[in-house]
């Protein structure tokens, strides 16, 4: 079924409206999980989200729906209005402003590193773990179910990680977005909103100011200074190239994991491609730990 008539059709249900009074008005690009549209009806604007091929793979919707209600007292999430927890369609209040990824993030760091500690400070608990480590086994026995074998690369990287286990348990876990990339964070006229709440738990903070990098680890780097309020040292560094690293090992998977389910073929991207370039990423971190 198209998008336009799954959209359509949905809104008609959950808003009981005809079908004629839905209009899409674009598609928001970014992210390699989800379609997600800005629709108008009735003169408000919303965000209509279908997720990707398989996408429950990687995000529980129950703990998604649980998570999203959790952080509502932060008053950082857009408005839900329907999710519906096994096609995992999401209807949100559309919020007006720009995502940090169109603008300079350089400008906006003080505002991010104060978003970041509104939810990490908070006394806000998840009764969920993002458990980093068994979720990487889990994407990786994804990609074993078609007979993949990771390379030797990969897994001389995963063991320099793992080398350093310790290291990074001994930080206290805390509420984390765990997916706080600058497309996530919307600047608007009374602050800033941060959006896309899936990958939320319990974790390192460390983690989220590692996420914000994801586009250019340069970010995360200036981040970093801000967020502490003072000059960082060497060890606080090497957490955070720690968790990039991780999470170039955990995207590395993903990727190999939608080319083995053909969205390569079916989104005209090359995953393969992008597997191998977050292993080049992770290459280059691992050089930098001090």
């Amino acid at each position: 079924m198209e998008h336009v008539t799954v959209i359509k059709q949905t809104c008609s249900k959950v808003f009981n409206v005809s079908e004629d009074s839905v209009e899409l008005v674009q598609r928001l690009m970014g992210g390699m999980s989800n379609f997600t549209y800005i629709i108008r009806m009735n003169e408000t604007l919303y965000t209509f989200r279908i997720p990707g091929k398989n996408a429950e793979k990687f995000v529980d919707r129950e703990v998604e729906k649980y998570h999203i209600e959790l952080v509502e007292p932060l008053g950082l999430n857009n408005e839900t209005v329907y999710l519906d927890v096994d096609s995992g369609i999401k209807i949100a209040k559309y919020i007006t402003g720009k995502p940090m990824h169109e603008l300079s993030p350089h400008d906006y760091l003080n505002e991010a590193a104060e978003t970041l500690k509104k939810v990490h400070h908070s006394s806000i608990k998840s009764q969920y773990d993002y458990a980093p480590f068994e979720r990487l086994t889990k994407y990786e026995d994804y990609c074993k179910e078609y007979d993949h074998k990771h390379s030797n690369r990969y897994y001389d990287y995963k063991e320099t990680l793992l080398s350093y286990k310790d290291f990074l348990d001994q930080f206290d876990k805390t509420l984390c977005h765990g997916d706080s990339q600058i497309s996530n964070f919307v600047v608007t006229h009374d602050g800033i909103q941060l959006m896309d709440w899936e990958f939320t738990g319990n974790n390192d903070p460390f983690y989220d100011i590692a996420c914000f990098g994801n586009a250019n680890f340069d970010h995360a780097i200036a981040l970093l200074p801000v967020y502490l309020n003072r000059t960082p040292r060497s060890e606080d560094y090497n957490r955070l190239y720690l968790w990039r690293i991780f999470q170039t090992l955990q995207w590395h998977n993903v990727a190999l994991y939608k080319e083995y389910i053909g969205l390569s073929e079916d989104l005209h991207v090359d995953f393969k491609k992008i597997a191998d370039l977050y292993l080049d990423k992770a290459e280059a971190l691992i050089a930098k730990l001090k």
